[in-house]
């Protein structure tokens, strides 16, 4: 039976939606937009790409796992042209870079709340 996890350390999400759903050790971590606890887009393409990592990264810990776990992430930017370099550099910082996770980035017309960067991931709960 999935565990539908909710933390209220993370920002908050839609009622349509969970933060995360864990199932048999894997983790699958719903949409994140660069913004903050008031659900405010928070600063320019690398401030938001900080601000989404840093939730995931509680929404993870709150599942036992963490961003080093991830194994697949699923980017969306708005304006792939102004925006893949500088989200690249902010994403770096984020892991180690002899253990990047799987990754596809994809241009989008448009994300919620005006947002450019959305990121969602999936991530195994390391064995103790």
């Amino acid at each position: 039976m999935p565990e539908f996890l909710f933390t209220p350390q993370a920002n908050p999400v839609l009622p349509v939606f969970s933060q995360a759903v864990i199932s048999k050790g894997t983790i699958y971590v719903s949409g994140n937009i660069g913004c903050d606890k008031d659900m405010k887009i928070v600063g320019d393409i690398k401030a938001q790409t900080r601000a989404a990592l840093e939730n995931i990264a509680i929404v993870l810990k709150a599942a036992g796992s963490g961003l080093d776990s991830i194994v697949k992430a699923n980017i969306y930017l708005t304006n792939m042209a102004r925006d893949f370099g500088p989200m690249n550099e902010v994403y770096a910082e984020f892991f180690d870079k002899d253990k990047m996770p799987a990754r596809t980035c994809i241009g989008v017309a448009a994300l919620p709340m005006g947002a450019d960067f959305e990121m969602e991931c999936t991530a195994e709960i390391p064995e103790k």
